[in-house]
């Protein structure tokens, strides 16, 4: 029963199926650019081999032991519990700050997924012609009436079809049932 109930839930809120669609088809784009980075490695590599065989690990390490030497040295005893609130204080406002960082990341990577869903499907040139077919409805045809018998013209108009009506999209009438202060 949970997994029908998160189905459901998933199909009333398609955003982390969105999510999915985006960050795979951000993947994509990233490893496309993979062989040109590893050209530039390649390229590099000599350089970077060639400078770590003429550095002296003597001299690195005693650059190591003066700077850990110096920061412990600064430390004041009857400061660091004052300085641990303060760090814990700032540390809780910077996860607040990455939340709110990461909820955003999350809606445009979901937003992303549903534009590249949606060209996937070719949705996006089937919402262009419907667009155009708003702007610029068909042409009404007009038929002629018979002259004399005013009973067969009122018959004629009731078997008329229906005016052809234009249906939203299913995502596109739920952005429009949207308000813009409201979020999802």
């Amino acid at each position: 029963m949970a997994i029908a109930d998160d189905l459901k839930k998933t199909l009333k809120d398609p955003t982390p199926l969105y999510f999915a669609a985006g960050t795979a088809d951000l993947a994509v784009q990233q490893a496309k650019k993979v062989p040109a980075l590893i050209e530039q490695l390649r390229a590099e590599a000599p350089a970077r081999i060639e400078a770590v065989k003429n550095t002296d690990p003597k001299a690195v390490q005693e650059a190591v032991t003066a700077k850990v030497t110096e920061v412990l040295g600064s430390i004041d005893p009857k400061k660091l519990g004052e300085t641990a609130q303060d760090l814990a204080l700032r540390g809780v406002g910077v996860a607040a700050e990455y939340a709110v960082r990461a909820k955003e990341t999350y809606d445009k990577v979901a937003e992303h997924g549903e534009q590249a869903v949606r060209t996937w499907r070719g949705e996006v040139a089937e919402e262009i012609v419907d667009i155009a077919e708003a702007v610029e409805p068909e042409p009404a045809t007009q038929e002629p009436e018979q002259a004399g018998d005013a009973e067969p013209a009122e018959a004629s108009a009731e078997e008329k079809p229906a005016a052809k009506k234009t249906t939203a999209r299913r995502g596109t009438a739920k952005k429009a049932a949207a308000t813009p202060g409201e979020e999802s």
